[in-house]
């Protein structure tokens, strides 16, 4: 049903209402929902039941109260076909089959519109995902991190939010030094193994290629940063830290490239340090008295904000933990006029939530509570050949974005980033997930980004045996539509523009995943049990009209979740 039809019975619903509630202070809300059966009716309402104890009102005996006004009101004409009562109190409502039609010629009128809505205009988000350490290659966990929050930014701008992707780096700290050391190691000839090489060391065939190409005193440049030269001078730490780091964030943007992932802002953490940024937030939470001093630290009172235990800012030998930067970074985010951001971030990360939220409460900024948002997402187990696959020789000791794309994609790109993004984003983020690449590989209703994109490419070729103009499609009389897997088909069509606003509200991009696959379903049930290219005229052009309704839905939640929509498989 469509957003506009639903709004209208809840109207009918409303004034059925009003003179059951008038002279009391009542104003409910009037919600309808799809049955879980569809036997039981196009949409139902529980408004008699939420009703009825204030009242103080039998819940059927008000039902059929509601029912008998709804009927009777000359607005439910070619809305409402029939209403009935069952159990407790709920209403089933049954809406006439040229209601369930519309949602053809809305899809052929919006194209690429459907599904979209301006709900969020005028709301800025920023949406920080991925934001790896430039100390190595992207490995699985933030290839799912990019593959649920490229969806879900994608999903806030299709509710009209102005949406920032955003990629926060941490070029500050012990790991670069680490990163330093490492390449450093590997300039003077050590290699893991070896009894000189640092036992911190990162082990990673990468560092052997940075300090390669340190060495030759060659150029490279992040896609944000300024281009950065090699001295090639093996006792110039700062320059093999500038250039490592340099390096490793060029690479980390050409898996982004591989992975069709794109940011609309890098913010860097040394910047936090270098525009007073730290120093003023730790300043503020001195002077609002939110901060005490315990053995040579300085402490921030967490507890007030409900952690466990306050926890420590300044550190005995003067430098600050890592929540520290994180709440002057979203200090930050607020005053650049986010009035929501959302974090996708590793699971492990879990015990800073608290602690960052408490930080920017106690700063009294009026930020809301429970800001930011996190999205956490639980581990990847690679599995390939049949066994769990727990290193990369890029990488050293995990699996990396780049190799999983290859091999899922069978040396294929597209097919591999398709698969990968699908796949990362099938599941909620809190759940772990198990990357099969021997599934990602079938051609076969196992995989389920084939069974979606065949769902496509299946429409295409009918449309291609047809070989008619589909132009003409958009006026055709849709009477036809009647059988079973047509009603269906298009009650999941109409059903997609209140999938995404629900995926968006509830930050849970693997619904639209959920949803793609329910749609593929029913198109291909609605393919063996009907034929589309018959010899009755009408109802092959009302039919046609269906399936590219339903090859254009399926068109734009794959871009939603960026997977591409192949004609042919």
């Amino acid at each position: 049903m469509l957003a506009q039809q639903k709004q209208e019975i809840i109207a009918l619903f409303q004034a059925a209402l009003a003179p059951v509630l008038a002279g009391t202070a009542l104003a409910p809300t009037v919600v309808l929902e799809r049955p879980r059966d569809p036997s039981h009716g196009d949409v139902a309402c529980n408004i008699a039941m939420q009703l009825a104890k204030q009242l103080k009102l039998n819940p059927r005996e008000l039902a059929q109260t509601i029912v008998a006004a709804l009927l009777a009101n000359p607005a439910a004409k070619g809305l409402v076909e029939s209403a009935d009562i069952a159990g407790p109190g709920f209403i089933n409502v049954r809406v006439p089959a040229g209601a369930k039609q519309a949602v053809v010629k809305a899809v052929l009128e919006q194209g690429a519109a459907f599904g979209r809505s301006r709900a969020g205009a005028g709301k800025k988000v920023v949406i920080e995902f991925v934001s790896a350490n430039p100390t190595g290659p992207l490995h699985v966990g933030h290839g799912r991190q990019g593959a649920l929050g490229d969806a879900l930014a994608a999903l806030f701008d299709a509710q009209g939010f102005a949406v920032t992707r955003e990629y926060y780096y941490n070029d500050a700290g012990v790991q670069i030094e680490t990163l330093a050391n490492s390449v450093q190691a590997r300039l003077r000839g050590f290699k893991p193994g070896d009894a000189a090489w640092p036992e911190s060391a990162y082990n990673g065939d990468y560092i052997a290629d940075i300090a390669a190409d340190f060495l030759a005193g060659k150029t490279v440049a992040a896609a944000d940063s300024a281009p950065v030269t090699a001295s090639a001078d093996i006792a110039d730490l700062a320059s093999i830290r500038a250039f490592a780091v340099a390096y490793l964030r060029n690479e980390q943007d050409i898996d982004l490239q591989a992975f069709g992932v794109k940011f609309d802002n890098y913010y860097l953490e040394s910047s936090l340090y270098g525009d007073g940024k730290v120093d003023a937030a730790v300043a503020a939470l001195i002077k609002a008295g939110k901060t005490y001093e315990q053995e040579g630290a300085l402490w921030l009172r967490t507890t007030d904000y409900g952690d466990d235990k306050d926890r420590v800012m300044r550190k005995t030998d003067g430098t600050f933990t890592y929540f520290v930067p994180d709440v002057a970074y979203h200090i930050v985010k607020w005053q650049r006029g986010y009035t929501q951001a959302i974090n996708i971030q590793g699971s492990d990360h879990h015990g800073t939530i608290a602690r960052v939220r408490a930080g920017l409460q106690a700063v009294d900024l009026g930020i809301p509570q429970g800001y930011p948002d996190y999205v956490l997402h639980k581990m990847v187990t690679v599995m390939k050949d049949g066994e769990e696959v727990k290193i990369s020789k890029r990488a050293g000791s995990y699996v990396t974005v780049r190799d999983l794309i290859e091999w899922s994609g069978g040396g294929d790109i597209t097919k591999g980033r398709d698969a990968v993004r699908f796949f990362l984003i099938s599941r909620k983020a809190d759940t772990e997930f198990t990357f099969d690449v021997d599934v990602a590989l079938k051609h076969s209703d196992e995989n389920p980004v084939y069974y979606v994109q065949y769902a496509h490419a299946r429409i295409c070729r009918m449309l291609e045996q047809w070989g008619g103009d589909e132009a003409t499609l958009a006026g055709v009389d849709l009477a036809p539509l009647t059988a079973p897997s047509e009603a269906t088909l298009l009650a999941t069509l109409a059903a997609y523009p209140d999938a995404l606003a629900r995926a968006q509200a509830e930050l849970g991009p693997h619904q639209i995943a959920f949803y793609l696959r329910e749609l593929a379903a029913n198109l291909h049930s609605f393919y063996f049990a009907e034929r589309v290219l018959v010899d009755d005229e009408a109802l092959k052009l009302a039919r046609l009209a269906l399936v590219v309704a339903t090859r254009q839905v399926l068109r734009n939640g794959l871009a939603l979740i960026g997977v591409s929509a192949p004609n042919k498989m």
